[in-house]
């Protein structure tokens, strides 16, 4: 009987250093499943030798394939060009900087093996983060669960397991913002979590700066949600309503020949409601921004190389 095959989708930006641990780890814990595996390593766009130690490991072991991506397009776009050249009916996507256990397939295979289609994975790292990234992170989800159709978990990773219709529903998705961690637990189907404790960064260092995931968090609190252009109106509309008290003060100031005080009140006024008013005007133009992109249809990634 054919052993049934997994893809595992490897996204590497500058990582010249991890490639062959990675190898290594994923051939030594994997060799006693019965499944047939295939190394799928994406290079976005490496500035150092990423490439070339890919190479060398596929030249050895044929189950190692490369996608070698024309520049950086990003991580979430480099996890789409691997699911789009990916041949099995799962796939498991990591990242490649040894922090997702490797170990950890075994249990995600075991639940797949009972039926989950979709198994994701929670980081459990409080006490290893600072308080300024617990602080942003606890708050990215608190402020995307409340204003999203979708509950997502503090803590979901983009390690995680895809199988079968799932796999077929998350490959169709043509979106320019992909955001796969909400759109994993978007489509539904029957999914199972799992906890783990990341492993400590031998080489490198993080690829996000702040800058970086601010962005990455605004596009994948836009990519679930309307809601800021409904409270966006609303807060609008409050405020004018809030306007109208103003009348009777005013028409008693004429009534009695007073002079309205205050040019700080005035000035105050002015400033908060034009920051309101651009305020207001940078959600509605984060969307139209989201819509110009995607209507410009640009592919995700273009490859400029590969061995599959």
């Amino acid at each position: 009987m054919k052993q049934q095959s997994v893809d595992i989708l490897i996204p590497a930006y500058n990582e010249e250093n991890n490639i062959s641990l990675m190898y290594l780890q994923l051939d030594q814990e994997l060799q006693y499943l019965k499944f047939e595996f295939n190394f799928i390593f994406i290079n976005d766009g490496s500035e150092d030798q990423t490439l070339f130690e890919i190479k060398r490991i596929a030249a050895q072991d044929p189950r190692v394939k490369y996608i070698d991506l024309s520049r950086n397009f990003g991580h979430q776009n480099a996890l789409k060009a691997g699911l789009d050249h990916g041949v099995s009916s799962v796939a498991i996507m990591m990242d490649c900087d040894l922090q997702h256990p490797v170990k950890l397939i075994a249990n995600m295979l075991a639940l797949y093996e009972d039926g989950f289609d979709i198994v994701r994975t929670l980081r459990d790292d409080q006490h290893q983060r600072n308080f300024f990234k617990k602080f942003t992170s606890i708050g990215f989800y608190k402020v995307l669960n409340l204003f999203s159709d979708i509950k997502l978990e503090a803590g979901s990773a983009d390690f995680r397991l895809v199988s079968g219709k799932a796999l077929d529903q998350l490959k169709s998705f043509v979106e320019f913002d992909l955001f796969y961690r909400g759109l994993t637990k978007w489509i539904g189907f029957k999914q199972a979590t799992v906890k783990y404790t990341p492993e400590l960064r031998l080489f490198g260092h993080s690829k996000y700066s702040i800058g970086q995931m601010l962005s990455f968090g605004l596009k994948g609190f836009t990519s679930f949600s309307t809601k800021p252009l409904y409270f966006a109106a609303y807060m609008g509309l409050f405020f004018s309503i809030c306007s109208l008290f103003y009348i009777p003060y005013i028409l008693y100031t004429f009534y009695l020949n007073q002079e309205i005080p205050g040019w700080s009140s005035v000035i105050a006024s002015v400033a908060f409601f034009g920051g309101l008013n651009l305020s207001i005007l940078g959600i509605i133009g984060i969307y139209l921004s989201k819509l110009f992109t995607q209507s410009k249809c640009r592919p995700h990634y273009i490859v400029r190389e590969s061995k599959l």
